[in-house]
């Protein structure tokens, strides 16, 4: 998958029912998934026509207990350490330390100054 700053790379459903979703999806849009481990628990991701397409993230840890169900946008971003401290100062707030996932990127996970939720990724080659 190739990549751009600043163009939106990764999008994925927030749910504590991770089940339901994903029968959802697959009735209504034609995702298939597949599983992998990430932050103590299941993610799920999501394919089409053999593509991956977004993914599902189980929230139903209790340290997500504040945390909505929504859709979580990823922007992908030339160097996430960097951007993350300019996006400080412009007034955004850090939600989250910064992270890695193998084989995916570094992410950062920021509450803009309106208030919204944006991840922001330096996707691994």
């Amino acid at each position: 998958m190739t990549w751009k700053h600043g163009h939106f790379h990764w999008n994925e459903l927030m749910t504590r029912d991770a089940e339901r979703a994903k029968n959802f999806y697959a009735k209504t849009i034609g995702w298939s998934f597949e599983s992998m481990q990430a932050d103590g628990g299941t993610y799920w991701v999501a394919s089409l026509e053999g593509q991956p397409v977004a993914g599902i993230f189980d929230l139903s840890d209790p340290k997500f207990l504040g945390v909505p169900e929504s859709w979580m946008a990823y922007l992908a971003v030339d160097d996430v350490d960097a951007r993350v401290k300019v996006a400080v100062a412009a007034g955004a707030a850090l939600m989250r330390p910064i992270f890695d996932v193998p084989h995916v990127g570094r992410i950062a996970i920021l509450s803009e100054p309106g208030g919204a939720g944006i991840g922001w990724i330096t996707p691994t080659s």
